[in-house]
């Protein structure tokens, strides 16, 4: 408690002593102290408690846990126990260091400087050859980029995905601007459809240059993609004539290491880009 507040609290049980009402002991005391004087709150309170029989002008001292448990010594506890087990939760934490939530989560984000996240969800960790051939390939691609700063531009990416006929519309997309007392709109639930088609799609830095769907109950195998790459040859020397006699192929199709695959790049003179492993089982090309 600071002086000017006790000496309010001195001036509220003199008044008390006189025979004052909280309402006349309030009131002078705004007079006396202007904006610095004691809430009507704080004045009530304190004149009920003088006529109770208080005598003490000062707060009673506390029990039980200090004001502030942020020390040093609780700062190293927290840090020893979350290295321990990351995946601890706050209320286990206090529960184990018998702190409070609120001092445990501001020990953690602001003396600790940690967050909570969520593990990232990978296929599956790469092996430590997979990791070194992705380093090999990178470091290859800086090495070229460095004598050939075009490479890019020449270099056209495949891949296929399954496409929804269409997509439902989420309850966010479905947002409108509404007076406050009109009625909520309704949208019926839609389901995503089970018909589904695959698409083969071809780009390179410049946008789309080929892209085709396959027919219902056509397997993508080594025969159907021969077709598919005969096809996306000729739409290069029709849309990127520029780079029809140098550009190379990058793709991920579980046929492109077939035999027949790779003599028709090679004989078509269809250089293939290194990929780099993404995920254990993938192999580079």
């Amino acid at each position: 408690m600071d002086r000017q507040t006790f000496e309010q609290c001195c001036a509220i049980k003199f008044f008390v002593e006189l025979g004052e009402s909280a309402t006349v002991t309030y009131e002078k005391l705004q007079r006396a102290s202007g904006e610095h004087s004691l809430s009507r709150a704080q004045v009530f309170r304190w004149h009920k408690s003088f006529l109770e029989g208080r005598e003490q002008a000062e707060d009673e001292p506390c029990a039980g846990r200090p004001s502030t448990s942020k020390t040093d010594d609780n700062v190293e506890r927290v840090r020893s126990l979350v290295r321990s087990d990351h995946r601890l939760t706050l209320r286990m934490i206090s529960s184990e260091l018998n702190l409070n939530r609120f001092t445990v989560h501001q020990i953690l984000t602001q003396d600790l400087d940690m967050r909570n996240v969520c593990a990232k969800i990978v296929p599956k960790n790469l092996t430590t050859e997979q990791k070194a051939n992705r380093r090999d390939v990178c470091l290859d691609f800086l090495d070229r980029l460095g004598r050939e700063p075009e490479l890019f531009s020449h270099v056209i990416t495949g891949d296929k995905s399954w496409i929804l006929e269409y997509d439902p519309e989420t309850k966010r997309q479905s947002r409108e601007w509404h007076p406050a007392n009109s009625p909520r709109p309704k949208k019926a639930r839609m389901s995503k459809l089970k018909i589904r088609l695959m698409l083969i799609c071809f780009s390179d830095s410049q946008g789309i240059i080929h892209k085709e769907f396959v027919s219902p109950g056509q397997t993508v195998n080594q025969t159907f993609y021969l077709e598919v790459l005969e096809r996306l040859r000729k739409k290069v020397a029709c849309v990127r004539p520029g780079i029809a006699p140098t550009w190379m192929l990058h793709h991920n199709a579980p046929c492109h290491t077939a035999v027949s695959i790779n003599e028709f790049l090679a004989e078509k003179s269809i250089p293939v880009v290194p990929q780099p492993s993404l995920f254990a089982g993938s192999q580079s090309l």
